[in-house]
């Protein structure tokens, strides 16, 4: 209203002025028009100023929440904690973990394991497609004895955020069974019991790996992390080689070098990266935490082949921190000839950050896992 009154106002005048006025407008219907006319002024002149201070107020608003958030992470730094970890996002919401046979894994088994007291995780095994037929309402029992199989067997490290049944991880399950995998994953603590943390959930990781070795022997078993997952593998398959048993082969999805580089190199960073005190108040807040995923400390450590995975258009984990860690893992001294190759995905495939999976070369990829070398290149 105010817009068409100001647009039509001036018209009227001219037209008054130019018809029927003088100059001066010295009638008392033009000391009319004037006054509706300066009316009309002050209102617009009232809203301009209301709307200034409205926007005023609202970037007044804005400048504060920005400002308060590192301080409040700052002041609070299990809040930087909980955002590694995500681990109250539970997506796919609407699912039942116990029943993975709804997402398609009719070959798959649930079940629940104590790697302490008072912690429980969930895990999921699902045996190779050419075994679904056989596994058909089997028991536990029948699960455990399927080990014995010719199979190698993966154990897969899931990323932060969500569960063992999120879609992008069950099309893996898949793919990795109709190769002839077994696969074994699981939820890290925090999903059904206790505080997530990098120490608990490397320790839940070993707690797994050791439980399946009871069972296989000495058949092939691999470790694949994905995302987070990677710097849960790293510091698995570090503390095996320190050991001296290393897996048969460590496999990385879209890895990091450690969580600082990782953190500064996050989308959700971005609007802070600038910031003056970025690291005092984000980064030192994560490892206060004592969270670190050094990847690039651990392949010092490694000794067992090593097989990374990355794609050039992901802007979860940037495609150069997965090549740094190539280039800082080719260097090692401690792989006893061993080798680490590197797979890159072109952006042109469109496989980001969870889609890997999708690539029909991924079966000629995994397929040199039991040959102990990677000489595949794209």
């Amino acid at each position: 209203l105010i817009l068409i009154m100001t647009l039509y106002t001036p018209r009227h005048n001219l037209e008054v002025t130019a018809g029927r006025k003088d100059a001066h407008c010295l009638t008392s219907e033009c000391e009319g028009d004037q006054e509706k006319t300066s009316h009309v002024m002050i209102l617009l002149s009232v809203c301009r100023g209301g709307l200034i201070w409205r926007l005023r107020r609202i970037l007044i608003w804005v400048l504060g929440i920005y400002i308060a958030i590192p301080v409040i992470i700052k002041v609070c730094p299990s809040i930087q904690a909980k955002l590694v970890f995500l681990n109250f996002v539970r997506v796919p919401y609407f699912i039942d973990l116990k029943r993975p046979e709804d997402q398609g894994l009719n070959h798959t088994r649930n079940f629940y394991l104590q790697p302490e007291e008072g912690i429980n995780i969930g895990v999921w095994h699902t045996v190779p497609s050419v075994m679904w037929r056989e596994a058909q309402a089997k028991d536990a029992e029948w699960y455990d004895k399927s080990f014995q199989s010719s199979h190698p067997v993966i154990l897969y490290l899931h990323g932060n955020a969500g569960t063992r049944g999120g879609d992008h991880r069950v099309q893996l399950y898949k793919v990795l069974s109709s190769l002839g995998y077994h696969v074994v994953t699981f939820d890290y603590r925090g999903m059904l019991g206790g505080s997530p943390s990098e120490k608990g959930m490397t320790s839940d990781a070993l707690f797994l790996y050791q439980w399946i070795k009871q069972r296989i022997g000495q058949k092939p078993l691999y470790i694949w992390g994905h995302s987070l997952g990677t710097g849960v593998a790293t510091n698995l398959v570090r503390r095996l080689c320190d050991r001296g048993t290393p897996p048969d082969a460590l496999i990385l999805e879209s890895p990091f070098t450690n969580i600082r580089e990782e953190a500064k190199s996050h989308p959700f960073s971005m609007v802070y990266r600038y910031l003056p005190g970025f690291d005092w108040f984000f980064l030192d807040s994560i490892t206060a935490n004592d969270i670190r995923f050094a990847s690039d400390e651990n392949v010092n450590h490694i000794s067992c082949p090593v097989l990374i995975l990355h794609a050039e258009d992901d802007t979860v984990v940037p495609f150069q921190l997965g090549k740094k860690l190539y280039d800082l893992a080719a260097q090692s001294k401690s792989l006893n000839g061993h080798k680490v190759q590197f797979i890159p995905f072109p952006s042109s495939l469109g496989y980001r950050h969870k889609f890997i999976y999708k690539s029909p070369q991924l079966p000629n990829i995994l397929r040199y896992l039991q040959r102990d070398v990677f000489p595949y290149c794209c």
